[in-house]
């Protein structure tokens, strides 16, 4: 019996009105774009401040602090970027668009955070065993200036930060910098009313660690998206047996699971149904299982059908 081949050329985007319990929210490209606007050029002057004072008191925190704020900069601008070409259209060689950009800049971005956390950690290990004598009140001054920005900055992400991968790297690097920023503050008190200069190093390298662990889950879920693994918050074995409980499916399986980008999943599978269905109800099932399908976080789903008494010819039949 011969293959029948059916793709879901738009069939299933029209029906996902408010289908997303929760697992997935379209995101607000203005409202997102205007928060990351404001977040570069407030870093970008906070940048300016920290090297100027940093250079003015010879302050290494602050002109270290300044180049790790640097890297964040350029990380928003690349996270920017990648959401504004999510709305790019296909083209003949890049048939998805280019969505996956989304997930390379957060992959991309978890190595800048791990660099600078290296950087930050190196030179606190430095100025342990080599304390310089630093004007602490000027270091708080601004630091607090430092909070201020970035907790600000992190909030206009704070709505969207679930619902896209590279939204929540942009969250995490202005909170880590907000942290370090508070470090410092504190840094700067003690060192005021103690002269003990090596508080600074040592409060650095607690901050690397607390930013170490926000990190480490951003590098695992772009580094899983990234090479095609099945998208966080996604089981397989429970979309198997929400397909195979449905009405009219005999068989559901060669099943793969991956993301465009990091808020777009898609299915490509196998259905098997009864050899005696005629095409109007497979047409049916075909688009319960895309309805289902959303609930489950998948949006675009092609499915394959094959009659319950056609032998399979795919190498992994015998494994589902």
């Amino acid at each position: 019996m011969e293959h029948t081949h059916t793709h879901s050329h738009g069939h299933d985007h029209g029906h996902s009105h408010g289908h997303h319990h929760g697992h997935h929210h379209p995101i607000d490209l203005k409202e997102v774009n205007r928060a990351f606007v404001i977040g570069i050029a407030l870093n970008f002057l906070f940048v300016i401040l920290e090297v100027v004072t940093g250079l003015y008191i010879h302050s290494l925190s602050l002109l270290s602090d300044a180049g790790h704020n640097l890297a964040d900069v350029a990380s928003l601008a690349m996270s920017l970027m990648a959401i504004r070409l999510l709305k790019v259209k296909p083209t003949e060689k890049y048939t998805y668009g280019y969505k996956k950009t989304t997930i390379l800049v957060a992959l991309f971005n978890a190595a800048i955070l791990l660099l600078s956390l290296g950087a930050i950690s190196y030179e606190a290990i430095h100025r342990l065993m080599d304390p310089q004598p630093l004007p602490g009140k000027t270091i708080s001054i601004v630091a607090a200036v430092g909070i201020l920005i970035n907790a600000l900055t992190a909030l206009l992400f704070f709505r969207s930060k679930e619902n896209d991968l590279n939204i929540r790297s942009a969250f995490l690097h202005l909170l880590s910098d907000a942290i370090v920023s508070a470090g410092l503050v504190i840094g700067g008190i003690i060192i005021l009313y103690t002269h003990l200069y090596w508080i600074d190093a040592a409060l650095s390298l607690v901050i690397a660690v607390v930013i170490l662990f926000s990190t480490w889950g951003l590098l695992k879920d772009s580094l899983r998206l990234s090479l095609d693994g099945v998208p966080e918050g996604i089981d397989l074995k429970k979309v198997r047996e929400n397909i195979e409980q449905m009405k009219g499916v005999k068989d559901f399986h060669h099943i793969h699971i991956w993301a465009i980008s990091t808020t777009e999943n898609a299915l490509t599978a196998h259905l098997v149904v009864d050899d005696q269905a005629k095409l109007e109800s497979i047409e049916k099932l075909k688009h319960d299982i895309k309805h289902e399908l959303l609930h489950l976080n998948i949006q675009h789903a092609t499915l394959e059908i094959e009659m319950q008494d056609e032998p399979c010819e795919e190498p992994d039949c015998a494994d589902n």
